[in-house]
Order: structure tokens, then C-alpha cells, then sequence
């Protein structure tokens, strides 16, 4: 036996729940800080934070498995969806199955799981029928065999895991589901998403896009446990970070090991951490709202107010090149004379500050306030 779904027991998986309950105690403490934190957002702050969380998990789990999804088009697509101002950015279908994939997985955490709504979520994956240049069976199990995970130049290829036959996938399936929607009471929320995630690889029932589709069982898993249907973080983001050690971890688990104290811990941390990171992206939203508070009695005009505003959302560092008098009658749609007045009148109200440069090259940054997320 060399894979995991050979063993007779499989998927009776084992673990050290004693091994478990610091790490799990901790990032419990965590989420509560977090979910407490966002709890006081009005609707439109969360859509704000929902919208910057989710453009994060979806380039980021499709970069995962090597595709680069332009930042702008993503944008745009979740802010059609969520209702926010659509952006520059393009539109790619693409992207648009993913967003969509994702906010399914999430807005309806609470509905059963189905072959058909997987399926679903696959198709809209590939909505050419095409995974680059190779045509793959769409909304459906794959018909390949065998289904490995390979890496290395042709003809040097290490394969990493196998995936189990696909004459087993109808049952694998049935299974999968049947525990989907039976173990929520019976397990901890997030050990069942770890379980979820690895249990879905390992059955790999599709020809591609796998690794969006676990991802996006992860994030469901984790929205029942919290028992919400938006994301404040982004466990592929992490994931991401992390890539290189998840691939570790997840092959060594997957070959024969029914023991999953170690896929646990280290699911646990990649939790964890992701749910540090996400402060940066939650002080973005409170950075705004202070920002809002420190100047609710400053007398601006509505242009001057859609360039700030687009300069929160950047976030800070994140406006590119800094704001500049071009940039200024780009946004706001005003003469080069408003612009430069304006910005004038925002200096003088210690609202922006000027960068080095003089002349064309003179640019300027918002005063940020200091926060404590």
C-alpha cells in the first residue's frame, strides 16, 4: 500500500486530540477577537471588508495552482456582486465562475451539499470547457486513469500522490457527501474543514481545478463553523504564503498515513496565521472609518471626497506613485485648475501631505491615522 485511500480504514482517520488543544484553544481566542472586532461594522463597512477578503482568496487560490488573475479584474467582478462601485478592471469569465464558486461556498453555507451544486461549482471553473489550452470533461467526474500529481521537466517527472481509481469515484462521492452533511454536530469546525480539505484532494474527483474546489469546501466549512456567511480572512492566502510546506505536509499525509494529528497542526497554524494577517486587511476598513471620524466636521466637496475615498481603498502604500494633480483630475473629472486648488485646500487641512518632488514629479499621500485594530 503507498496512498492513504488504500488502507482498509480509510477514511477512519486518527488523531491526538490531547496534541490539539492548545494550538486549537488559541486560535479560538483568536477568531473570537476577530469576529467581535468586525461585529461592530455597519453593512457597509462589512461589504467593504467582505469585498477585500474575498478579491484576496480568489487570486490567491488561483495562484496557488499557477494561474495569475489580474488584481482589477478580480476587483471589479466581486464588486459587481457585492454591489460596490465596479472598478477598472476587465471582465473574464473566468474569474467571474471563481468569484462566484466562492460566494456560493460561503452565502449559502448552510444549504446540503450535492453532487449537482459541485458540479456547478466546477463548471463555472471552466466556462470555455478549456484548462488553458487542453479541453477537460466539465461539470462532471473525471474519466482519467490514472489521476497523479506530478512535477518535474517530461520525462523526469516525481510523482507525488495518485489519486484513488476513478471506478471508486460514484462511492468515494456518496460517502464524502453522506459525512458533508452529517458530521457538522459531531466534530470540531475547524478539524472537520482540515478533514474536508484533505479528504476532497485525496478523492480528486475532477479532471482539474481540485485544489479552488477544496478551498472552497474549506471556506464553507469554516462559515458553518462560524456561522456566517461572509469571510474575514483568507485561508489561501495563507495557504499561498505557506505553499511550499503545505505541498510537504499534504503529500507526506496522503502517502498511507491515517493518522492526521500532524495534517491538524499544521491546518491549525495556517488558521491561525491567516487570521493575523487578515488584521491588515480589517485595519484598512477601521482605517477609513477613523479616518471619517478624525475629519467628520472638515468641509470638503464631493470630488475631494471620491479622491479620498479612493485612496482609503487602496490603503496605505497601496496608491501607486502617490496622488498626483494628474491622478486628481483623472478621479475626481475636474479641470487641472480645480485639481490643483483642491489639493491646495486639502494641505492646508493637514488631510494630505506632500511627498518629495517639485514641479510635474510633486505627489502626495493621505495623513493616515494611527489605529489599534
Amino acid at each position: 500500500m503507498k496512498y492513504i485511500w488504500e488502507r482498509k480504514n480509510w477514511p477512519d482517520f486518527k488523531y491526538d486530540e490531547a496534541a490539539l488543544l492548545e494550538p486549537l484553544g488559541r486560535l479560538r481566542v483568536l477568531q473570537g477577537k476577530l469576529l467581535g472586532r468586525v461585529a461592530s461594522l455597519d453593512i457597509k463597512l462589512e461589504t467593504q471588508a467582505q469585498a477585500a477578503v474575498l478579491v484576496e482568496e480568489a487570486v490567491r487560490t488561483a495562484e496557488i495552482e499557477g494561474h495569475k488573475f489580474n488584481r482589477d479584474a478580480v476587483r471589479s467582478s466581486v464588486a459587481v456582486r457585492l454591489g460596490l462601485p465596479r472598478g477598472i478592471g476587465a471582465q473574464n469569465r473566468d474569474i467571474d465562475g471563481l468569484v462566484d464558486v466562492l460566494l456560493d461556498a460561503v452565502r449559502f453555507h448552510d444549504k446540503p451539499l450535492a453532487m449537482e451544486r459541485l458540479n456547478g461549482w466546477h463548471a463555472a471553473l471552466f466556462p470555455t470547457g478549456y484548462s488553458g489550452l487542453k479541453k477537460i470533461a466539465t461539470g462532471r467526474l473525471r474519466g482519467h486513469e490514472p489521476m497523479q500529481i506530478v512535477s518535474g521537466p517530461l520525462g523526469k517527472e516525481k510523482v507525488h500522490f495518485e489519486a484513488l481509481p476513478k471506478d471508486r469515484l460514484d462511492q468515494e462521492m456518496r460517502l464524502f457527501l453522506k459525512w458533508w452533511n452529517s458530521s457538522s454536530p459531531n466534530m470540531d469546525g475547524i478539524l472537520r474543514a482540515a478533514a474536508a480539505h484533505l479528504r476532497f484532494l485525496t478523492i480528486h474527483p475532477y479532471e482539474d481545478g481540485n485544489g479552488r474546489l477544496a478551498r472552497a469546501l474549506t471556506d464553507m466549512a469554516l462559515a458553518q463553523d462560524e456561522k456566517l456567511g461572509v469571510r474575514f480572512y483568507s485561508v489561501s492566502a495563507e495557504i499561498m504564503r505557506r505553499k511550499e510546506e503545505y505541498y510537504e505536509v499534504l503529500e507526506d499525509t496522503q502517502r498511507c498515513r491515517v493518522e492526521l494529528t500532524e495534517w491538524f497542526l499544521w491546518f491549525i497554524k495556517c488558521v491561525t496565521s491567516a487570521i493575523e494577517h487578515s488584521q491588515d486587511v480589517i485595519a484598512g476598513v477601521f482605517m477609513r472609518v477613523d479616518f471619517w471620524n478624525q475629519h467628520a466636521q472638515t468641509e470638503l466637496n464631493q470630488r475631494q471626497k471620491k479622491v479620498i475615498n479612493r485612496m482609503l481603498e487602496a490603503g496605505q502604500g497601496n496608491f501607486i506613485g502617490g496622488l498626483t494633480t494628474r491622478k486628481y483630475v483623472s478621479i475626481a473629472k475636474a479641470s487641472r485648475a480645480t485639481a490643483f486648488r483642491e489639493i491646495s485646500d486639502m494641505l492646508d487641512k493637514k488631510i494630505l501631505r506632500q511627498l518629495r518632488g517639485k514641479g510635474r514629479s510633486v505627489h502626495y499621500d493621505l495623513v493616515w491615522p494611527k489605529i489599534d485594530v
